[in-house]
């Protein structure tokens, strides 16, 4: 197909922005683009998808998400309000995924990724629990992404808190689906180790997962400072803090992402940059459990890799951007920052984390990438460039105004309408399967 008559914002440093531009798709990648005109006498033959002036960009890349965190919303909280990061787990996350069937799973998934493909984003690495539904748990996930035709990466948060035997099926399912899926020649599945976090996992807990992580393909996916009490934890217990525990358990690395790092030190930024493990900041989330705010500035600066996630709070990653973008100059009470580095992390470092699994070129729109597309209902009011297309996109696009997703080569959504399911069915049903959750707890 080729997609006529767009504003292009290309995310390619050595073309950022076609006016009137078009795009020519075959297959799973783009093998074209240029000027409208060009482009449809080079392709006379091919079907035409006319965006009318909207903008097309590369679909989004969202670093770290939590589908089980799906049926939260709007649940109704019966005891104290929680004080403090740990007072909201005990409280709320881990009393939900301790409740959570494979039904809940499915369709947590099924919304989840409408959600996603519904605001742009068209690959998602995400971090599940359900302890008392592991075994099964990845492939249901994954099946349900197969459904809708999205791209995402996937792991079970390893724990000690609901004893050895679920720990160890953790591991299990984690090293399952990485061999099933990082082998496998097709691009669109892929797998990493979960791991929760350095205060619920033991040294002997640690040392099995680096034994059976030993000769695959893959890294960890672990929650790395988040809260106070994760370092309170580390140095109380070892002696060490928590990117120094890591580090000493072989789980960083290029392929591992530490998700938050809020309460890490220089030296341990110094240790994530020269083991070229990946960060992912999740402005939103941070301030709405009030843990802190992310160095993030300080290790973009130290050349750390750090990408934007949204940590469950939202499928909206527009969003996440536009709160990163504020968080930095209110913490720093310095208007200038944060213009260039949120943009940076959002589209170039998730592009850099994303392909360190998916195979192509990704997050780009340009000859030979992967052809994940979105069309956004969007017409500046000012002249936009290939100067100031991220202020374009910081005030005046949100998740909402994507109108089409494109996902390796298949549209998935086409004028807001889900193609690839029956999306009033899937939240029917979804609604359905929350009450009964929300009935057992």
């Amino acid at each position: 197909m080729i997609l006529i008559n767009g504003r292009i914002i290309t995310q390619d440093i050595e073309r950022p922005y076609i006016e009137n531009g078009s795009i020519v798709i075959k297959g799973e990648k783009i093998v074209d683009l240029g000027n409208t005109e060009d482009m449809i006498k080079k392709y006379p033959h091919e079907e035409i998808e006319d965006v009318k002036g909207k903008v097309v960009m590369p679909g989004l890349i969202n670093t770290h998400h939590h589908i089980y965190s799906a049926f939260a919303r709007g649940m109704k909280s019966n005891g104290k309000p929680s004080k403090d990061f740990i007072e909201i787990l005990e409280n709320l996350w881990w009393k939900l995924d301790k409740k959570l069937n494979l039904e809940d799973v499915e369709y947590s998934a099924l919304t989840t990724y409408t959600d996603c493909i519904k605001n742009g984003v068209t690959t998602v690495f995400d971090h599940h629990a359900s302890p008392y539904a592991i075994t099964g748990s990845l492939e249901t996930i994954a099946e349900a992404a197969n459904k809708l035709g999205i791209r995402t990466c996937l792991c079970y948060e390893v724990s000690d808190r609901d004893g050895m035997e679920i720990m160890e099926e953790g591991i299990k399912e984690n090293i399952n689906f990485i061999k099933k899926y990082n082998a496998d020649s097709q691009n669109m599945i892929k797998g990493m180790f979960g791991l929760h976090a350095s205060f619920t996992l033991s040294d002997a807990s640690l040392r099995r997962c680096d034994e059976e992580m030993k000769g695959l393909n893959a890294g960890y996916h672990v929650h790395t400072a988040e809260g106070k009490a994760d370092l309170e934890d580390s140095l109380k217990k070892y002696n060490k803090r928590v990117v120094e525990r890591l580090r000493d358990f072989n789980i960083l690395g290029d392929k591992t992402i530490a998700v938050h790092c809020i309460h890490i030190n220089e030296e341990e930024m110094n240790i994530l940059r020269d083991t070229k493990t990946n960060v992912v900041h999740n402005a939103e989330s941070n301030m709405g459990n009030a843990v802190g705010c992310s160095p993030f500035l300080e290790m973009f600066a130290k050349g750390i890799n750090i990408g934007i996630g949204t940590d469950g709070y939202t499928s909206d990653i527009f969003e996440s951007m536009k709160v990163a973008n504020i968080l930095h100059k209110h913490e720093k009470k310095d208007p200038s920052v944060a213009w260039g580095e949120v943009p940076t992390a959002l589209f170039e470092n998730n592009r850099k984390i994303a392909e360190k699994y998916f195979k192509g070129d990704i997050g780009v729109i340009k000859a030979g990438a992967l052809a994940d597309v979105i069309v956004v209902d969007y017409d500046p009011l000012t002249p936009m460039d290939g100067n100031n297309t991220n202020g374009h996109i910081l005030f005046g696009m949100m998740g909402r105004s994507v109108v089409t997703t494109i996902i390796n080569g298949k549209i998935v959504m086409k004028d807001r309408k889900l193609l690839t399911g029956d999306e009033k069915g899937i939240f029917g049903h979804s609604r359905e399967t929350a009450q009964k959750l929300w009935n057992r707890m």
